[in-house]
C-alpha cells in the first residue's frame, strides 16, 4: 500500500471525529449510561486517552529513534493488520473485553476528558506528519497489552485510529 495515501486516509480520519460536539452537551449528559456495564460517552473517550497515553509517547521515541529513510510503500504486518482490521468500526461490532486499567467503568470524570483527547488527536496528527520522513515498515512499535509484541508504525497508527473510531461511534449512540 502506498505510504503517503495511508497517511492521508489516517490524517483524514483523525480530523473527522465528532468530540468536538461532546462538548455542547451538559455533564448529565456526558455521564449517562444506558445500563450498568455499558459506558458512558465520557467513559468511551476516557478509554480512548489512556490508550493515547501509551502509544502517543511509544511511537514519539520510535520516531526520535528511528534513522530508516521514508519509503513510499508501506507494508502490514500479519498481525498489526489483524489488529487492525478487528478495530474498525462494524454494522455487528465484535465485543472485545478489555483491560482493568483501561476500563474507566464507574469513573468519575469531567468535560476535561474531551479536551485530553482532542489534544491527544493534535499529537496524533503531528505525529503522522512526522512519520512521513521515516520507513512505517521498517519502524517497529511496542503494544499496550505486551512490550515483547512489535507491530510496524503504519499498523500501530491503524490501530490507534481505528480503535478511537470505534469507540468515538459507540460515544455517539450513547448520545441519541
Amino acid at each position: 500500500m502506498d505510504a503517503e495515501e495511508l497517511i492521508k486516509e489516517l490524517v483524514g480520519l483523525t480530523q473527522v471525529n465528532a468530540v468536538q460536539t461532546f462538548k455542547e452537551l451538559s455533564d448529565q449528559q456526558l455521564n449517562l449510561k444506558a445500563t450498568d456495564d455499558s459506558w458512558s460517552i465520557l467513559e468511551c473517550i476516557e478509554h480512548l486517552n489512556r490508550y493515547g497515553d501509551f502509544y502517543i509517547p511509544e511511537i514519539q521515541n520510535r520516531l526520535d529513534k528511528s534513522n530508516h529513510k521514508a519509503s513510499s510503500a508501506f507494508k502490514s504486518g500479519l498481525l498489526g493488520n489483524y489488529f487492525a482490521k478487528s478495530m474498525l468500526p462494524k454494522v455487528k461490532l465484535n465485543k472485545m473485553k478489555t483491560f482493568a486499567s483501561m476500563n474507566p467503568n464507574n469513573s468519575v470524570l469531567h468535560k476535561d476528558v474531551l479536551d485530553t483527547f482532542i489534544y491527544q488527536q493534535e499529537q496524533i496528527l503531528d505525529l503522522l506528519a512526522k512519520a512521513k520522513k521515516t520507513n512505517m515498515t521498517k519502524v517497529k512499535t511496542s503494544i499496550s497489552i505486551s512490550k515483547l509484541i512489535k507491530l510496524r508504525l503504519g499498523d500501530t497508527f491503524r490501530v490507534v485510529i481505528y480503535h478511537n473510531l470505534r469507540h468515538i461511534e459507540q460515544a455517539q449512540r450513547v448520545a441519541v
